[in-house]
C-alpha cells in the first residue's frame, strides 16, 4: 500500500486539488447541498493527510540521493526545447511532505471547530485544499517549471486566505501587501530560472546541477542570487519581510499552516533542494548569511514589545527563519532543514494555541488576557511545551535544531555567531513575556475565558509530541540527507542554555501584568517607539517606493496614456469623423447634383489622361 502511494506520489497534488474543485462546486450550490457543504472539512482532512502517508516510506528510509519514484509530463514543447512538469520522491521530499501533511492535517481538524458557523466555511476548506496541493507540487517538483507553478499557486492561495475575511479593510490590505511583496522576490526567481534554462538548455534539477562545472561564474552567481531573492520573498526575510506580520489578519489556523510551517519555509527548502548551485556561489551564500542575521536579530527585538499574541509569533517566525538562512549562509543546509522541521512543529503548535486562546478569551491583545492557565489548562500545557521548544530548552526539539545552527555559525564566524546568540536571548525574553502576560497573573475583570472544544484540542495534543521529541531524530534526518551527524558541542549548548535562562528571567520579570509591561516599554523611550513600529520600515517603504511609484504611475497615465496615447487615437477619430461629415454632404439625393459631379469627374479624368499621354 505504502509503496504504491510513493510510486503514484502525484496523488498528493491531484487529490487535494480535486477536493478543492469539489468544494468550489459545493460552495456555489450550498443552499441546496448543505450536507455536502458540511462534508468539505472532513474531505479536506483526508486530502491533506495524503502527504503524510506518502512521506512514511521516504524520509529516513531513503538513502541520500536515492529516488524512490519519479515521473514527468511535458507541459510545453518546441522543435528545440521542452518544459517538463517533473516530480520525484527522495529523502528530502519525504521529510518535507511529512511536515506539510502532519501540520496541514492538524490545521484542518482545528479549523473545523475554529470556523464553525462561519459563512465562508466551504470556501475556506476549498482554498486550504488547493493550497496543500500546490505546496505538495512545490515539494515533489523535480524541475524548475514544476517548482515555479507550485510556487506561484501557493502565493495565490496565501493571498486569498490572508484576505479570507475580505469585508475587513485591514484583511484586504494585508492580502494585497503580501501578494505584491512576494512578487518582488518572485521576479528574482523567474530571472534565475530563465538564466539557467538559457545556459543549460534544461529545466530539470539534475540536468542543471550536472552542468554547473561548465557554466561561467557570472552565470552561476546571477542564478544563485536570483534564487536567493525568491527565497527571501517567500520566507519573509529582510528587506522583503514586512508582509508576514500583517498576514496575521487571516484566520489563525492559516497562520499556523502557511505563515509558520509550510509556505514561508519554502524559501529554505528551495535552497536546500538546489544546494550544489549555492555551494558554487560565494556571493549568494554571503547574501543569505547577511539577511539571515539581520532578520534573526531585528525581528526578535520587535517581538519583545508586541501586544498582539499573533504578532509576537509572526515576528518570531521571521527571526527563526533568519536562523535557517544564517545556517545556509555558512554551508550547513542539514542544520537549516532540521530546524525547519522542528520549527514547523513547535511554531505550528504555538499558532494553533494562540487560536485556542483567541477563541476562548475573545481577544488577541496580551494586555487583555491574564490568568488563562486556570480557565484553559490544556491550552496552557500545549503552549508551555511549544514556547520552551522555541526558547531552546533541553530536551525539547528546538534545543537540538537551534543549537546545531548556533554551532555551525559560531565556528564559521564568531561575530555572526554572537548575533545569533543575542537573538536566542531575545527569543527566550519574548517567549517568557508572552507566557506571563497571557497565562499568569490575574484575570481581566469581566473576562469569561473558557477551554476550547475537543475538536480544537486534539490537534494541539498531536503537535505537542513532535514539538517535544523531534530533536531525537536529528541524526536520522542528517544521515538521510547525506551529512554526518556529530553530537552538539557542550560549550555552545551550555552558552545557549545560559542565555535562554537570562532572557527568560528578564522577560518574566519585566511583564508582571499589563501595567508593569507598559512601564518597561516606556523606559525604552524613543528606541521603544522605533522598535514597536518595526523600525518604521513600512513608513520608509511607503515614502521611498509606494508614493513615488503611485505618483509616477499617475503621471504616466495623465501624460503618456491620456495625452499621448489616447490623445493620438481620439484625435485620429475626430479627424476621420470630420472628414466623414464633409463627405457625407455629397450624399444629398439630388440626381442633378450627382450628374454634375459625374460629368466633372469624367472631364478631370480625360484631361489627366491626355496630359499624361503626352
Amino acid at each position: 500500500m505504502m509503496s504504491a502511494l510513493v510510486s503514484n506520489a502525484w496523488i498528493v497534488v491531484v487529490g487535494p486539488i480535486l477536493i478543492a474543485l469539489l468544494g468550489a462546486l459545493v460552495v456555489r450550490g450550498q443552499g441546496l447541498v448543505a450536507p455536502a457543504l458540511a462534508a468539505t472539512g472532513p474531505l479536506a482532512t483526508v486530502a491533506v493527510a495524503l502527504a503524510a502517508l506518502v512521506s512514511l516510506p521516504a524520509g529516513g528510509h531513503a538513502e541520500a540521493g536515492t529516488r524512490l519514484a519519479e515521473g514527468s509530463v511535458t507541459w510545453f514543447a518546441t522543435s528545440t526545447a521542452s518544459l517538463q512538469l517533473a516530480w520525484a520522491v527522495d529523502a528530502l521530499t519525504g521529510w518535507m511532505l511529512l511536515v506539510v501533511g502532519v501540520v496541514a492535517t492538524c490545521v484542518v481538524v482545528f479549523s473545523i471547530g475554529y470556523l464553525s458557523g462561519d459563512s465562508g466555511w466551504g470556501r475556506y476548506f476549498a482554498l486550504i485544499s488547493l493550497f496543500t496541493g500546490a505546496m505538495n507540487l512545490l515539494v515533489i517538483a523535480d524541475s524548475f517549471t514544476a517548482l515555479f507553478v507550485g510556487w506561484e499557486l501557493v502565493g495565490a492561495c496565501s493571498y486569498l486566505l490572508i484576505g479570507f475575511w475580505y469585508q475587513k479593510p485591514a484583511a484586504a490590505a494585508a492580502a494585497t501587501k503580501a501578494f505584491l511583496t512576494t512578487r518582488v522576490g518572485d521576479v528574482g526567481l523567474l530571472v534565475a530560472i530563465a538564466v539557467l534554462w538559457v545556459a543549460t538548455g534544461t529545466d530539470s534539477y539534475s540536468g542543471v546541477m550536472s552542468q554547473l562545472g561548465a557554466l561561467p561564474a557570472a552565470t552561476i552567481n546571477l542564478a544563485a542570487v536570483g534564487l536567493a531573492i525568491g527565497a527571501m520573498g517567500k520566507s519573509a526575510q529582510f528587506p522583503l519581510h514586512a508582509w508576514l506580520p500583517d498576514a496575521m489578519e487571516g484566520p489563525t489556523p492559516i497562520s499556523a499552516l502557511i505563515h509558520a510551517a509550510t509556505m514561508v519555509a519554502a524559501g529554505v527548502f528551495l535552497v536546500v533542494r538546489v544546494w550544489p548551485l549555492f555551494e558554487a556561489s560565494a556571493q549568494a551564500t554571503s547574501l543569505l548569511l547577511a539577511v539571515g542575521l539581520v532578520s534573526a536579530l531585528g525581528a526578535a527585538l520587535v517581538a519583545t514589545v508586541q501586544r498582539d499574541i499573533k504578532k509576537v509569533l509572526a515576528y518570531s517566525t521571521v527571526s527563526q527563519l533568519g536562523f535557517m538562512f544564517a545556517a545556509l549562509g555558512v554551508g550547513a543546509p542539514e542544520a537549516a532543514f532540521f530546524h525547519l522541521m522542528t520549527h514547523a512543529a513547535f511554531k505550528g503548535l504555538l499558532f494553533l494555541v494562540s487560536g485556542s486562546v483567541i477563541h476562548g478569551a475573545g481577544t488577541q491583545d496580551l494586555h487583555e488576557m491574564g490568568g488563562l492557565r486556570r480557565a484553559m489548562p490544556i491550552t496552557f500545557a500545549a503552549w508551555s511545551i511549544g514556547v520552551l521548544a522555541l526558547a531552546g530548552v533541553v530536551p525539547l526539539s528546538g534545543f537540538f535544531s537551534k543549537d546545531a545552527i548556533l554551532e555551525a555559525v559560531w565556528h564559521a564566524s564568531p561575530l555572526a555567531g554572537g548575533v545569533l546568540f543575542a537573538a536566542s536571548l531575545l527569543t527566550a525574553f519574548y517567549a517568557a513575556r508572552a507566557t506571563r502576560l497571557a497565562f499568569f497573573g490575574s484575570a481581566v475583570p469581566g473576562a469569561h475565558a473558557h477551554e476550547s472544544p475537543p475538536i480544537m484540542l486534539v490537534p494541539l495534543v498531536a503537535l505537542v509530541l513532535p514539538a517535544a521529541v523531534a530533536g531525537s531524530g536529528m541524526g536520522i534526518v542528517s544521515s538521510s540527507l547525506g551529512a554526518q551527524h556529530a553530537p552538539l558541542a557542550i560549550g555552545v549548548s551550555a552558552a545557549a542554555l545560559l542565555l535562554a535562562a537570562i532572557g527568560g528571567i528578564a522577560g518574566w520579570m519585566s511583564s508582571a501584568g499589563p501595567a508593569r509591561d507598559g512601564v518597561t516599554r516606556a523606559r525604552w523611550g524613543g528606541a521603544g517607539d522605533t522598535i514597536a513600529s518595526a523600525y518604521y520600515w513600512d513608513a520608509l517603504v511607503d515614502r521611498a517606493i509606494v508614493r513615488p511609484t503611485v505618483g509616477l504611475s499617475r503621471g504616466l497615465w495623465a501624460w503618456g496614456d491620456r495625452l499621448i496615447a489616447d490623445g493620438w487615437v481620439e484625435g485620429l477619430a475626430r479627424a476621420v469623423t470630420s472628414i466623414s461629415s464633409g463627405v457625407r454632404r455629397l450624399q444629398s439625393g439630388d440626381a442633378q447634383a450627382y450628374a454634375s459631379v459625374i460629368a466633372a469627374s469624367v472631364a478631370i479624368i480625360l484631361a489627366a489622361t491626355i496630359w499624361l499621354g503626352r
